[in-house]
Protein backbone atom coordinates (compact mmCIF):
# COMPACT_ATOMS: atom_id res chain seq x y z
CA UNK A 1 0.00 0.00 0.00
CA UNK A 2 1.28 3.71 -0.83
CA UNK A 3 1.92 5.85 2.39
CA UNK A 4 0.62 9.48 1.60
CA UNK A 5 2.28 12.40 3.16
CA UNK A 6 0.65 11.98 6.50
CA UNK A 7 1.81 8.43 6.54
CA UNK A 8 -1.33 7.14 8.40
CA UNK A 9 -3.04 4.27 7.50
CA UNK A 10 -5.77 3.16 9.22
CA UNK A 11 -7.45 -0.15 8.74
CA UNK A 12 -10.71 -0.41 10.58
CA UNK A 13 -14.64 -1.89 9.92
CA UNK A 14 -13.40 -3.33 6.64
CA UNK A 15 -12.19 0.58 5.83
CA UNK A 16 -9.08 0.97 3.97
CA UNK A 17 -8.35 4.67 4.45
CA UNK A 18 -5.30 6.23 3.74
CA UNK A 19 -5.66 10.31 5.52
CA UNK A 20 -3.45 12.14 3.07
CA UNK A 21 -4.16 15.70 2.44
CA UNK A 22 -2.49 16.76 -0.94
CA UNK A 23 -1.19 19.99 0.43
CA UNK A 24 -0.86 21.08 3.65
CA UNK A 25 -3.39 20.01 6.18
CA UNK A 26 -6.61 18.13 5.23
CA UNK A 27 -9.75 20.71 5.14
CA UNK A 28 -12.39 20.92 7.58
CA UNK A 29 -15.49 20.35 5.89
CA UNK A 30 -19.33 21.51 6.65
CA UNK A 31 -22.27 20.10 4.79
CA UNK A 32 -25.56 21.99 5.24
CA UNK A 33 -28.79 19.99 4.12
CA UNK A 34 -32.16 21.94 3.77
CA UNK A 35 -35.24 20.03 4.26
CA UNK A 36 -38.56 20.19 1.35
CA UNK A 37 -36.41 23.66 -0.40
CA UNK A 38 -36.56 23.53 -3.72
CA UNK A 39 -34.14 24.93 -6.89
CA UNK A 40 -36.09 28.23 -7.01
CA UNK A 41 -36.31 29.00 -3.30
CA UNK A 42 -32.93 31.24 -3.85
CA UNK A 43 -32.90 34.52 -4.91
CA UNK A 44 -30.03 33.61 -7.03
CA UNK A 45 -31.79 31.17 -9.20
CA UNK A 46 -34.08 33.98 -10.77
CA UNK A 47 -36.80 34.03 -8.05
CA UNK A 48 -37.26 38.03 -7.17
CA UNK A 49 -39.60 37.34 -3.97
CA UNK A 50 -37.21 36.03 -2.24
CA UNK A 51 -33.69 37.10 0.09
CA UNK A 52 -30.87 34.65 0.38
CA UNK A 53 -28.03 37.05 0.23
CA UNK A 54 -25.13 34.58 2.48
CA UNK A 55 -26.50 32.13 -0.29
CA UNK A 56 -26.06 33.90 -3.04
CA UNK A 57 -22.80 34.72 -1.97
CA UNK A 58 -21.45 31.45 -1.21
CA UNK A 59 -22.85 30.37 -5.02
CA UNK A 60 -20.64 33.58 -6.27
CA UNK A 61 -17.79 32.68 -4.03
CA UNK A 62 -17.30 29.02 -5.37
CA UNK A 63 -18.93 26.48 -7.35
CA UNK A 64 -22.48 26.39 -8.54
CA UNK A 65 -23.44 23.35 -9.93
CA UNK A 66 -25.96 23.58 -13.10
CA UNK A 67 -27.84 20.25 -13.04
CA UNK A 68 -27.40 18.70 -9.58
CA UNK A 69 -30.31 15.67 -9.05
CA UNK A 70 -31.73 13.86 -5.73
CA UNK A 71 -34.30 11.69 -5.01
CA UNK A 72 -37.87 12.88 -4.87
CA UNK A 73 -38.04 12.67 -0.81
CA UNK A 74 -36.32 12.84 1.82
CA UNK A 75 -35.05 9.97 3.51
CA UNK A 76 -33.74 8.18 -0.09
CA UNK A 77 -31.88 11.34 -0.84
CA UNK A 78 -30.31 11.31 2.60
CA UNK A 79 -29.06 7.65 2.45
CA UNK A 80 -27.65 8.23 -1.41
CA UNK A 81 -25.80 11.15 0.20
CA UNK A 82 -23.95 9.62 2.81
CA UNK A 83 -23.34 6.50 1.13
CA UNK A 84 -22.58 7.09 -2.77
CA UNK A 85 -25.39 4.25 -3.62
CA UNK A 86 -28.37 4.25 -4.91
CA UNK A 87 -30.61 4.79 -2.36
CA UNK A 88 -32.26 0.85 -2.86
CA UNK A 89 -29.67 -0.84 -2.83
CA UNK A 90 -28.84 0.66 1.32
CA UNK A 91 -32.40 -0.74 1.78
CA UNK A 92 -33.69 2.77 1.97
CA UNK A 93 -36.73 2.72 0.58
CA UNK A 94 -39.66 5.45 1.65
CA UNK A 95 -40.19 7.74 4.69
CA UNK A 96 -41.81 5.53 7.52
CA UNK A 97 -42.62 2.65 8.96
CA UNK A 98 -38.89 1.35 9.11
CA UNK A 99 -38.88 1.73 5.53
CA UNK A 100 -36.58 4.50 5.67
CA UNK A 101 -33.77 2.30 7.71
CA UNK A 102 -30.85 2.53 6.31
CA UNK A 103 -28.62 -1.24 6.43
CA UNK A 104 -25.76 -1.08 9.61
CA UNK A 105 -23.42 -2.36 7.29
CA UNK A 106 -23.29 0.79 4.81
CA UNK A 107 -20.35 2.77 5.07
CA UNK A 108 -21.10 6.85 5.61
CA UNK A 109 -19.33 9.71 5.20
CA UNK A 110 -19.56 10.16 8.86
CA UNK A 111 -17.46 6.61 9.38
CA UNK A 112 -15.39 7.55 6.54
CA UNK A 113 -13.68 11.01 7.38
CA UNK A 114 -14.04 9.67 11.40
CA UNK A 115 -11.99 7.00 10.44
CA UNK A 116 -9.50 9.18 8.36
CA UNK A 117 -8.95 11.24 11.65
CA UNK A 118 -11.77 13.84 11.86
CA UNK A 119 -14.05 15.18 14.16
CA UNK A 120 -17.73 14.17 12.98
CA UNK A 121 -20.65 16.01 14.06
CA UNK A 122 -24.13 16.00 12.78
CA UNK A 123 -26.78 18.31 13.52
CA UNK A 124 -30.27 18.39 12.89
CA UNK A 125 -32.56 15.39 11.05
CA UNK A 126 -31.22 11.94 10.27
CA UNK A 127 -34.22 9.79 9.39
CA UNK A 128 -32.17 7.13 7.91
CA UNK A 129 -33.25 4.81 10.64
CA UNK A 130 -33.79 5.65 14.58
CA UNK A 131 -32.21 2.18 15.88
CA UNK A 132 -28.50 1.50 16.97
CA UNK A 133 -26.65 0.45 15.00
CA UNK A 134 -28.92 2.50 11.87
CA UNK A 135 -28.90 5.92 14.19
CA UNK A 136 -26.21 9.00 13.50
CA UNK A 137 -23.78 7.71 16.23
CA UNK A 138 -23.79 3.84 15.24
CA UNK A 139 -23.13 5.39 12.06
CA UNK A 140 -19.79 7.23 11.98
CA UNK A 141 -21.08 10.97 14.23
CA UNK A 142 -19.15 11.47 17.26
CA UNK A 143 -21.57 13.83 18.29
CA UNK A 144 -25.47 13.79 17.73
CA UNK A 145 -27.51 16.83 18.10
CA UNK A 146 -31.54 16.75 16.71
CA UNK A 147 -33.75 13.93 15.76
CA UNK A 148 -34.14 10.99 13.92
CA UNK A 149 -37.20 10.76 12.90
CA UNK A 150 -38.52 11.89 9.64
CA UNK A 151 -40.25 15.32 10.93
CA UNK A 152 -40.44 17.23 13.99
CA UNK A 153 -43.55 18.34 16.08
CA UNK A 154 -42.42 21.81 17.29
CA UNK A 155 -39.86 23.99 16.10
CA UNK A 156 -40.16 26.53 19.04
CA UNK A 157 -38.78 25.40 22.85
CA UNK A 158 -38.51 21.57 21.84
CA UNK A 159 -36.52 18.87 22.88
CA UNK A 160 -33.36 17.58 20.93
CA UNK A 161 -31.35 14.43 21.59
CA UNK A 162 -27.45 14.70 22.32
CA UNK A 163 -25.69 11.33 22.20
CA UNK A 164 -28.80 9.39 23.48
CA UNK A 165 -30.16 11.86 26.05
CA UNK A 166 -33.20 14.16 25.66
CA UNK A 167 -32.33 17.57 25.94
CA UNK A 168 -34.92 20.67 26.27
CA UNK A 169 -34.20 23.37 23.94
CA UNK A 170 -35.00 27.51 24.30
CA UNK A 171 -35.71 29.33 20.68
CA UNK A 172 -36.34 28.43 17.11
CA UNK A 173 -35.11 24.67 16.04
CA UNK A 174 -32.47 26.02 13.11
CA UNK A 175 -30.82 29.02 15.55
CA UNK A 176 -30.66 26.19 17.95
CA UNK A 177 -28.84 23.81 15.66
CA UNK A 178 -26.58 26.18 14.43
CA UNK A 179 -25.64 27.41 17.97
CA UNK A 180 -24.44 23.96 18.62
CA UNK A 181 -22.63 23.67 15.33
CA UNK A 182 -20.37 26.56 16.09
CA UNK A 183 -19.51 25.26 19.56
CA UNK A 184 -18.63 22.26 17.88
CA UNK A 185 -16.46 24.21 15.22
CA UNK A 186 -14.99 26.17 18.00
CA UNK A 187 -14.10 23.36 19.64
CA UNK A 188 -12.57 21.25 16.92
CA UNK A 189 -10.92 24.73 15.29
CA UNK A 190 -7.28 22.64 15.82
CA UNK A 191 -8.39 19.49 14.52
CA UNK A 192 -9.74 18.60 10.93
CA UNK A 193 -13.67 18.30 11.53
CA UNK A 194 -16.61 17.35 9.33
CA UNK A 195 -20.00 18.51 10.29
CA UNK A 196 -23.00 18.17 8.42
CA UNK A 197 -26.01 20.23 9.42
CA UNK A 198 -29.31 18.54 8.01
CA UNK A 199 -31.98 21.29 9.13
CA UNK A 200 -35.75 20.09 9.13
CA UNK A 201 -36.58 23.78 7.51
CA UNK A 202 -38.38 24.54 5.68
CA UNK A 203 -40.20 21.16 5.84
CA UNK A 204 -43.75 21.17 7.68
CA UNK A 205 -45.32 22.05 10.40
CA UNK A 206 -45.08 25.96 8.96
CA UNK A 207 -43.36 27.78 11.96
CA UNK A 208 -41.31 30.38 11.96
CA UNK A 209 -40.50 33.25 13.90
CA UNK A 210 -42.56 36.24 13.35
CA UNK A 211 -40.07 38.48 12.07
CA UNK A 212 -39.47 36.27 8.81
CA UNK A 213 -43.36 35.71 8.37
CA UNK A 214 -44.67 39.11 8.77
CA UNK A 215 -41.74 40.35 5.93
CA UNK A 216 -42.91 37.84 3.25
CA UNK A 217 -47.10 38.07 4.65
CA UNK A 218 -46.38 41.65 3.59
CA UNK A 219 -45.10 41.27 0.29
CA UNK A 220 -48.73 39.67 -0.45
CA UNK A 221 -48.05 35.50 0.43
CA UNK A 222 -50.23 33.38 1.70
CA UNK A 223 -49.28 31.94 5.38
CA UNK A 224 -47.54 28.60 3.75
CA UNK A 225 -45.46 30.33 1.51
CA UNK A 226 -44.63 33.17 4.08
CA UNK A 227 -43.68 30.94 6.47
CA UNK A 228 -41.49 28.68 3.94
CA UNK A 229 -40.11 31.84 2.53
CA UNK A 230 -39.20 33.15 5.76
CA UNK A 231 -37.98 29.52 7.12
CA UNK A 232 -35.88 30.01 4.33
CA UNK A 233 -34.52 33.39 5.05
CA UNK A 234 -33.78 32.17 8.37
CA UNK A 235 -32.05 29.78 7.42
CA UNK A 236 -29.86 31.94 5.00
CA UNK A 237 -29.12 34.34 7.75
CA UNK A 238 -27.87 31.00 10.48
CA UNK A 239 -25.45 30.04 7.39
CA UNK A 240 -23.86 33.37 7.21
CA UNK A 241 -23.46 32.84 11.03
CA UNK A 242 -21.37 29.80 9.94
CA UNK A 243 -19.17 31.32 7.20
CA UNK A 244 -18.63 34.35 9.84
CA UNK A 245 -17.40 31.60 12.33
CA UNK A 246 -15.43 30.17 9.88
CA UNK A 247 -13.68 33.93 9.18
CA UNK A 248 -13.37 34.77 13.08
CA UNK A 249 -11.30 31.47 13.54
CA UNK A 250 -8.94 31.92 10.68
CA UNK A 251 -10.03 28.32 9.16
CA UNK A 252 -12.78 29.55 6.46
CA UNK A 253 -9.93 29.29 3.60
CA UNK A 254 -8.94 25.77 3.87
CA UNK A 255 -12.70 25.05 4.98
CA UNK A 256 -15.49 23.40 1.89
CA UNK A 257 -18.48 24.98 2.69
CA UNK A 258 -21.69 22.56 0.90
CA UNK A 259 -24.82 24.04 0.75
CA UNK A 260 -27.82 21.81 -1.05
CA UNK A 261 -31.32 20.57 -0.54
CA UNK A 262 -32.97 17.11 -0.66
CA UNK A 263 -35.61 17.29 -3.27
CA UNK A 264 -38.30 19.46 -4.66
CA UNK A 265 -40.17 22.02 -3.33
CA UNK A 266 -43.06 21.07 -0.84
CA UNK A 267 -45.93 22.23 -3.39
CA UNK A 268 -46.48 22.89 -6.79
CA UNK A 269 -47.45 26.72 -6.34
CA UNK A 270 -43.74 28.72 -5.87
CA UNK A 271 -40.90 29.77 -8.15
CA UNK A 272 -39.04 26.26 -9.43
CA UNK A 273 -37.26 27.78 -12.60
CA UNK A 274 -40.74 27.07 -15.05
CA UNK A 275 -39.98 23.54 -13.98
CA UNK A 276 -42.64 20.60 -14.47
CA UNK A 277 -42.94 18.74 -10.66
CA UNK A 278 -42.46 19.18 -6.79
CA UNK A 279 -41.21 17.12 -3.92
CA UNK A 280 -42.60 13.88 -4.65
CA UNK A 281 -42.43 14.21 -8.63
CA UNK A 282 -40.17 12.22 -10.66
CA UNK A 283 -39.65 15.33 -13.02
CA UNK A 284 -37.35 17.87 -13.51
CA UNK A 285 -39.23 19.75 -10.83
CA UNK A 286 -39.08 17.29 -8.00
CA UNK A 287 -35.44 16.04 -8.26
CA UNK A 288 -32.85 18.79 -9.41
CA UNK A 289 -31.39 20.79 -6.66
CA UNK A 290 -28.97 23.35 -5.89
CA UNK A 291 -25.63 22.77 -4.78
CA UNK A 292 -23.14 25.49 -4.03
CA UNK A 293 -19.65 24.76 -2.88
CA UNK A 294 -17.01 26.90 -1.81
CA UNK A 295 -13.46 26.07 -0.79
CA UNK A 296 -11.36 29.83 -1.12
CA UNK A 297 -8.17 27.61 -0.48
CA UNK A 298 -8.69 25.72 -4.02
CA UNK A 299 -12.29 26.07 -5.78
CA UNK A 300 -12.51 29.50 -8.15
CA UNK A 301 -14.70 31.76 -7.28
CA UNK A 302 -17.48 31.61 -10.02
CA UNK A 303 -17.04 28.41 -10.74
CA UNK A 304 -19.96 26.47 -13.06
CA UNK A 305 -20.66 22.87 -13.25
CA UNK A 306 -22.69 22.29 -16.02
CA UNK A 307 -22.41 18.33 -15.96
CA UNK A 308 -25.02 16.19 -15.14
CA UNK A 309 -23.92 15.32 -12.02
CA UNK A 310 -26.34 13.47 -8.31
CA UNK A 311 -26.52 12.80 -4.95
CA UNK A 312 -24.72 9.16 -5.33
CA UNK A 313 -21.80 11.55 -6.59
CA UNK A 314 -21.54 13.05 -3.24
CA UNK A 315 -19.26 10.55 -1.18
CA UNK A 316 -16.51 10.15 -3.91
CA UNK A 317 -16.05 13.91 -4.33
CA UNK A 318 -16.12 14.18 -0.68
CA UNK A 319 -13.14 11.77 -0.45
CA UNK A 320 -11.13 12.79 -3.75
CA UNK A 321 -11.48 16.69 -2.20
CA UNK A 322 -10.58 16.16 1.02
CA UNK A 323 -6.92 13.70 -0.32
CA UNK A 324 -8.48 10.12 1.17
CA UNK A 325 -7.96 7.68 -0.65
CA UNK A 326 -10.66 5.51 -0.02
CA UNK A 327 -10.99 1.38 -1.27
CA UNK A 328 -14.87 1.16 -0.34
CA UNK A 329 -16.46 -1.68 1.35
CA UNK A 330 -19.43 -1.27 -0.82
CA UNK A 331 -19.43 -0.43 -4.34
CA UNK A 332 -20.20 3.12 -5.09
CA UNK A 333 -22.72 4.32 -7.71
CA UNK A 334 -21.41 7.46 -7.80
CA UNK A 335 -18.29 9.00 -9.53
CA UNK A 336 -16.01 12.02 -8.39
CA UNK A 337 -17.16 15.25 -9.77
CA UNK A 338 -14.16 17.03 -7.93
CA UNK A 339 -12.04 17.26 -11.48
CA UNK A 340 -15.40 19.09 -12.51
CA UNK A 341 -14.77 21.83 -10.13
CA UNK A 342 -10.90 22.51 -11.37
CA UNK A 343 -10.60 21.90 -15.28
CA UNK A 344 -13.15 23.01 -17.74
CA UNK A 345 -12.01 20.66 -19.75
CA UNK A 346 -12.28 17.35 -17.43
CA UNK A 347 -14.25 14.20 -18.90
CA UNK A 348 -17.42 13.19 -18.51
CA UNK A 349 -19.13 10.55 -19.89
CA UNK A 350 -22.78 10.64 -20.18
CA UNK A 351 -24.80 8.10 -17.98
CA UNK A 352 -28.46 7.24 -16.86
CA UNK A 353 -29.37 9.05 -13.55
CA UNK A 354 -32.50 6.50 -12.05
CA UNK A 355 -35.03 8.07 -10.26
CA UNK A 356 -37.57 5.77 -8.26
CA UNK A 357 -40.71 6.85 -6.05
CA UNK A 358 -41.17 3.75 -3.97
CA UNK A 359 -43.94 3.84 -1.74
CA UNK A 360 -44.62 1.36 1.57
CA UNK A 361 -47.45 -1.34 0.05
CA UNK A 362 -45.39 -2.06 -3.81
CA UNK A 363 -42.40 -1.52 -5.36
CA UNK A 364 -44.00 -1.79 -8.92
CA UNK A 365 -45.40 0.56 -10.86
CA UNK A 366 -44.70 3.38 -8.84
CA UNK A 367 -43.31 6.53 -10.48
CA UNK A 368 -39.99 6.51 -12.34
CA UNK A 369 -37.61 8.40 -14.39
CA UNK A 370 -34.38 7.97 -16.27
CA UNK A 371 -32.67 11.05 -16.89
CA UNK A 372 -29.36 11.57 -19.60
CA UNK A 373 -27.77 14.73 -21.02
CA UNK A 374 -30.44 15.31 -23.38
CA UNK A 375 -34.03 13.30 -22.44
CA UNK A 376 -35.52 13.00 -19.29
CA UNK A 377 -38.18 9.34 -19.18
CA UNK A 378 -41.04 9.94 -16.81
CA UNK A 379 -43.22 7.02 -16.21
CA UNK A 380 -46.08 7.66 -13.73
CA UNK A 381 -48.50 4.71 -14.65
CA UNK A 382 -48.32 2.51 -17.75
CA UNK A 383 -46.98 3.90 -20.31
CA UNK A 384 -43.37 5.67 -19.94
CA UNK A 385 -43.05 9.70 -21.28
CA UNK A 386 -40.15 10.53 -23.32
CA UNK A 387 -39.55 14.70 -22.71
CA UNK A 388 -36.04 16.44 -25.08
CA UNK A 389 -34.99 18.82 -21.89
CA UNK A 390 -32.29 20.84 -24.83
CA UNK A 391 -35.20 22.48 -26.00
CA UNK A 392 -38.06 21.73 -23.95
CA UNK A 393 -37.14 22.61 -20.15
CA UNK A 394 -40.67 22.48 -18.65
CA UNK A 395 -41.28 19.11 -19.72
CA UNK A 396 -44.32 20.65 -22.23
CA UNK A 397 -44.32 17.83 -25.08
CA UNK A 398 -44.15 14.00 -24.95
CA UNK A 399 -41.96 12.74 -27.61
CA UNK A 400 -42.19 9.30 -26.93
CA UNK A 401 -44.19 8.00 -30.30
CA UNK A 402 -41.46 9.74 -32.43
CA UNK A 403 -38.69 8.33 -30.44
CA UNK A 404 -39.83 4.44 -29.75
CA UNK A 405 -36.05 3.64 -29.90
CA UNK A 406 -35.00 5.68 -27.21
CA UNK A 407 -37.52 5.19 -25.05
CA UNK A 408 -37.18 1.02 -25.31
CA UNK A 409 -33.26 1.70 -24.33
CA UNK A 410 -33.85 3.68 -21.62
CA UNK A 411 -36.72 1.79 -20.62
CA UNK A 412 -34.39 -1.39 -20.70
CA UNK A 413 -31.94 0.18 -18.39
CA UNK A 414 -34.34 1.05 -15.95
CA UNK A 415 -35.74 -1.78 -15.65
CA UNK A 416 -32.57 -3.58 -15.56
CA UNK A 417 -31.34 -0.74 -12.77
CA UNK A 418 -34.37 -1.50 -10.90
CA UNK A 419 -33.78 -5.31 -10.57
CA UNK A 420 -30.24 -4.89 -9.42
CA UNK A 421 -30.86 -2.39 -6.72
CA UNK A 422 -33.92 -3.86 -5.28
CA UNK A 423 -32.37 -7.80 -5.43
CA UNK A 424 -31.41 -7.10 -1.63
CA UNK A 425 -34.11 -5.13 -0.29
CA UNK A 426 -35.21 -6.72 3.06
CA UNK A 427 -38.32 -7.91 3.32
CA UNK A 428 -38.69 -7.20 6.45
CA UNK A 429 -37.59 -4.19 9.17
CA UNK A 430 -36.91 -5.79 12.37
CA UNK A 431 -36.03 -3.85 15.07
CA UNK A 432 -32.41 -4.07 16.16
CA UNK A 433 -32.48 -4.92 20.21
CA UNK A 434 -29.64 -5.66 23.10
CA UNK A 435 -26.80 -4.05 22.17
CA UNK A 436 -24.70 -2.98 25.04
CA UNK A 437 -24.28 1.01 22.95
CA UNK A 438 -27.98 0.95 23.22
CA UNK A 439 -30.00 -0.28 26.53
CA UNK A 440 -33.40 1.15 25.87
CA UNK A 441 -35.25 0.42 22.55
CA UNK A 442 -38.06 2.15 21.80
CA UNK A 443 -40.71 0.34 19.66
CA UNK A 444 -42.88 3.10 17.76
CA UNK A 445 -46.25 2.42 16.58
CA UNK A 446 -45.15 3.70 13.18
CA UNK A 447 -42.59 0.76 13.01
CA UNK A 448 -45.32 -1.81 14.00
CA UNK A 449 -47.76 -4.29 12.34
CA UNK A 450 -51.25 -4.59 13.11
CA UNK A 451 -54.69 -6.27 12.54
CA UNK A 452 -58.22 -5.53 12.87
CA UNK A 453 -59.82 -2.48 13.04
CA UNK A 454 -56.71 -0.79 14.67
CA UNK A 455 -55.74 2.19 12.39
CA UNK A 456 -52.80 5.24 12.69
CA UNK A 457 -54.66 8.36 13.97
CA UNK A 458 -53.10 10.45 11.03
CA UNK A 459 -54.20 7.93 8.85
CA UNK A 460 -51.07 7.98 6.89
CA UNK A 461 -49.17 7.15 9.64
CA UNK A 462 -45.95 9.78 9.25
CA UNK A 463 -43.46 9.69 11.62
CA UNK A 464 -45.03 10.93 14.88
CA UNK A 465 -48.10 8.82 14.53
CA UNK A 466 -49.64 6.93 16.98
CA UNK A 467 -52.50 3.74 16.70
CA UNK A 468 -56.10 3.95 17.38
CA UNK A 469 -59.40 2.37 17.25
CA UNK A 470 -58.25 -0.42 18.87
CA UNK A 471 -61.72 -1.65 20.07
CA UNK A 472 -61.96 -5.74 19.77
CA UNK A 473 -60.41 -7.91 21.83
CA UNK A 474 -59.35 -10.08 18.38
CA UNK A 475 -57.27 -7.36 17.33
CA UNK A 476 -53.30 -7.20 17.34
CA UNK A 477 -49.95 -5.63 17.36
CA UNK A 478 -46.51 -6.63 17.07
CA UNK A 479 -43.05 -5.86 16.13
CA UNK A 480 -40.50 -7.86 14.32
CA UNK A 481 -36.79 -7.77 16.64
CA UNK A 482 -33.43 -9.16 16.13
CA UNK A 483 -32.24 -9.47 19.55
CA UNK A 484 -28.46 -9.55 19.13
CA UNK A 485 -27.84 -10.58 23.13
CA UNK A 486 -30.42 -12.17 25.08
CA UNK A 487 -31.65 -10.83 28.19
CA UNK A 488 -34.19 -9.63 30.51
CA UNK A 489 -36.54 -6.04 29.46
CA UNK A 490 -38.28 -3.84 31.54
CA UNK A 491 -41.16 -2.86 29.64
CA UNK A 492 -43.20 0.19 28.95
CA UNK A 493 -46.09 1.21 27.52
CA UNK A 494 -46.65 4.70 25.96
CA UNK A 495 -50.49 4.80 26.16
CA UNK A 496 -53.91 7.15 26.27
CA UNK A 497 -56.85 6.48 27.45
CA UNK A 498 -59.95 7.73 27.89
CA UNK A 499 -62.00 8.52 30.36
CA UNK A 500 -65.00 5.48 30.89
CA UNK A 501 -62.06 2.88 29.69
CA UNK A 502 -60.26 2.39 32.47
CA UNK A 503 -59.57 -1.56 33.38
CA UNK A 504 -58.63 -2.45 30.09
CA UNK A 505 -56.13 -5.72 29.90
CA UNK A 506 -53.50 -5.73 27.98
CA UNK A 507 -51.24 -8.96 26.95
CA UNK A 508 -47.41 -8.82 25.83
CA UNK A 509 -45.13 -11.08 25.24
CA UNK A 510 -42.68 -13.02 22.99
CA UNK A 511 -43.90 -16.92 22.08
CA UNK A 512 -44.91 -18.40 24.81
CA UNK A 513 -43.20 -15.42 27.57
CA UNK A 514 -46.04 -13.24 28.49
CA UNK A 515 -46.85 -10.53 30.64
CA UNK A 516 -50.45 -9.26 31.70
CA UNK A 517 -51.21 -5.67 31.76
CA UNK A 518 -53.90 -3.86 33.50
CA UNK A 519 -54.57 -0.42 32.73
CA UNK A 520 -56.70 1.23 35.37
CA UNK A 521 -56.14 5.17 35.20
CA UNK A 522 -56.98 7.19 32.05
CA UNK A 523 -54.77 9.46 30.76
CA UNK A 524 -56.76 11.56 27.62
CA UNK A 525 -54.82 15.18 27.55
CA UNK A 526 -55.73 17.87 25.07
CA UNK A 527 -53.12 18.30 21.72
CA UNK A 528 -49.91 21.10 23.08
CA UNK A 529 -50.68 24.55 21.64
CA UNK A 530 -48.71 24.31 18.65
CA UNK A 531 -47.66 27.69 16.63
CA UNK A 532 -48.37 26.34 13.16
CA UNK A 533 -48.91 29.20 10.55
CA UNK A 534 -50.97 26.93 8.73
CA UNK A 535 -53.01 23.53 9.88
CA UNK A 536 -50.27 20.73 9.56
CA UNK A 537 -50.80 17.34 7.62
CA UNK A 538 -49.03 15.49 10.32
CA UNK A 539 -50.58 14.50 13.62
CA UNK A 540 -50.35 17.21 16.84
CA UNK A 541 -47.97 16.70 20.01
CA UNK A 542 -49.84 15.57 22.70
CA UNK A 543 -48.27 14.37 26.15
CA UNK A 544 -48.07 10.25 26.60
CA UNK A 545 -48.66 8.02 30.07
CA UNK A 546 -46.34 5.48 30.80
CA UNK A 547 -46.91 2.52 32.29
CA UNK A 548 -44.19 0.25 33.83
CA UNK A 549 -45.67 -3.66 32.67
CA UNK A 550 -43.27 -5.73 34.16
CA UNK A 551 -40.40 -7.46 32.47
CA UNK A 552 -39.45 -10.30 29.63
CA UNK A 553 -36.72 -12.45 28.71
CA UNK A 554 -35.87 -12.36 25.30
CA UNK A 555 -33.91 -15.32 23.66
CA UNK A 556 -31.26 -13.88 20.93
CA UNK A 557 -32.29 -14.31 16.97
CA UNK A 558 -35.10 -13.05 15.37
CA UNK A 559 -38.55 -12.33 17.82
CA UNK A 560 -41.98 -11.12 17.66
CA UNK A 561 -42.80 -9.11 19.98
CA UNK A 562 -47.15 -8.57 20.24
CA UNK A 563 -49.62 -7.18 22.41
CA UNK A 564 -53.49 -8.01 22.15
CA UNK A 565 -56.32 -6.66 24.56
CA UNK A 566 -57.44 -9.81 26.67
CA UNK A 567 -60.28 -7.13 28.27
CA UNK A 568 -61.57 -3.95 26.48
CA UNK A 569 -64.43 -3.05 29.32
CA UNK A 570 -65.55 0.20 27.94
CA UNK A 571 -66.02 1.75 24.11
CA UNK A 572 -62.34 1.36 22.67
CA UNK A 573 -58.95 0.55 24.55
CA UNK A 574 -55.37 2.08 24.42
CA UNK A 575 -54.42 4.18 21.81
CA UNK A 576 -50.63 3.07 21.63
CA UNK A 577 -47.75 5.46 20.61
CA UNK A 578 -44.88 2.96 21.16
CA UNK A 579 -43.24 0.22 24.07
CA UNK A 580 -39.50 1.15 25.31
CA UNK A 581 -37.70 -2.04 26.24
CA UNK A 582 -34.71 -0.83 28.49
CA UNK A 583 -32.18 -4.13 29.23
CA UNK A 584 -31.80 -5.21 33.04
CA UNK A 585 -28.85 -7.51 32.59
Amino acid sequence: MKLCKTGLILIILGLTIFSCSREGDPPNIVIILTDDQGWGDIASHGNPGIDTPNLDELAKSGARFHRFFVSPVCAPTRASLLTGRDHLRTGTQWVTYGLENMNASEVTFGEVFREAGYQTGLFGKWHNGSHYPMDPNGQGFDTFFGFKKGHWNNYFDTELEYNGEWVKTEGFITDVLTDSVLAFIEKNRSAPFLAFIPYNAPHSPFQVPDQYFDKYKAQGLDDKNASVYGMVENIDDNVGRIVAKLDELEIGENTIVIFLTDNGPNGGDRFNGNMKGWKAKVDEGGVRVPLFMKWPAKIKPGTVVEELTAHIDFLPSLVDLAGIEFVPQNKFDGRSFSPLLFDDAAPWSDRYLFTHQSRWDSLEMYPASVRNNQYRLVRYGEDWELYNLTNDSTQSTDVSESHPGIVAEMSVAYDTWFREVTRDLPASRPIPVGYEEAPTVYLPAVESLFSGDIRFYGESGWSNDWLTNWSSESDKIWWNLDVVKEGEFAVFVEYSLSAGNEGVLLSAGSGSKMIQIAINHTHDPEFISSPDRVPRGEVYEKEWAVLEAGSLHLEEGSQTLTISSTEIPGREGIELKGIILEKLN
